[in-house]
């Protein structure tokens, strides 16, 4: 005989108009975090994961991104092969590397090739869910290759950020990857190939302070967290309560930070107009 209760499956609602519970299984429904509206999965999940009442964008997995971005059956993922290790043993860091791998199945970014209506792209976008999209030695590293082939198969390159910046776990490695990546961009400028930065929230700190904001067009998802330090942290700093809607995309857009605020549900259709822009042709098959 257990001692525990075994955890329900199933959401119990009850009213007192009701004779009977009512049982509904568990994973169906989501809250949204701004306007409070229980919201159907698979309603939210065909909207692509925004609400149809108040706009909120939730959180999108690369492999949810690259379904609703790119062509259906063109992306190639590469540099998969590439994993993070502890190189300064950073205590409980190693240990969850591997629970991550173990559990979530996930990538720290997820990179490759990809066609948008035709149009071939290096594309990389990053996974908030590995340690809150922090930037380390990996990640670094993969989106400097997906630069360095926008070079190379003089393909536009399209970066999805996503992150809370630097990782401390790494230190000083992961602080070098602002440069490098930034050094990339530079090449990528030089080589005269288009790159588009779409800003996801959150995207701060380290990333930001890199290849994020180095974008030829900079785009934002609407009301994206996007900045260098936080905000108490500012206000610590320089003494005074910052404006309503500071650090918000629609702030930053009004002040020039951004070239762009774009609905989730425009994108791919505001992605493929400026790449046509660009004068990019349709490649072959």
């Amino acid at each position: 005989m257990s001692w525990f209760r075994k955890k329900e499956e199933y959401t119990v609602l009850r009213s007192k108009t009701m004779s009977k519970k009512v049982e509904i299984p568990e994973g169906m429904w989501t809250r949204c975090e701004k306007c409070q509206t229980i919201l159907y999965n698979k309603d939210l999940d065909n909207n692509f994961r925004v609400c149809p009442k108040c706009s909120f964008h939730f959180k999108l997995s690369p492999e949810d991104r690259v379904r609703i971005t790119v062509d259906e059956g063109s992306f190639k993922p590469l540099d998969t092969e590439l994993i993070s290790t502890d190189p300064l043993k950073f205590p409980g860091y190693k240990r969850k590397l591997e629970t991550l791998k173990e559990n979530n199945n996930t990538q720290e970014v997820i990179s490759g090739l990809a066609k948008i209506d035709g149009i071939s792209v290096s594309l990389a976008i990053m996974d908030f869910r590995f340690i809150g999209g922090s930037m380390g030695s990996v990640v670094g590293e993969k989106i400097t290759r997906t630069i360095e082939r926008g070079v190379e198969e003089r393909n536009p390159v399209i970066i999805f950020s996503q992150t809370g910046g630097a990782r401390m776990h790494e230190g000083i490695l992961s602080l070098m990857q602002m440069a490098k990546t930034s050094c990339a961009v530079k090449e990528l400028n030089k080589a005269r190939i288009p790159y588009i930065s779409v800003l996801t929230d959150p995207s701060t700190a380290g990333v930001m302070a890199s290849y994020a904001s180095l974008g030829d067009v900079i785009i934002a998802e609407p009301n994206a967290y996007i900045g260098f330090a936080g905000a108490r942290v500012i206000e610590q700093t320089i003494r005074q309560p910052l404006p309503p809607g500071f650090q918000k995309s629609e702030f930053l857009i009004k002040h020039g930070m951004l070239d762009m605020v774009v609905d989730r549900r425009d994108m791919k259709n505001t992605l493929s107009k400026l790449l046509s822009m660009f004068s990019y042709n349709t490649c072959e098959t």
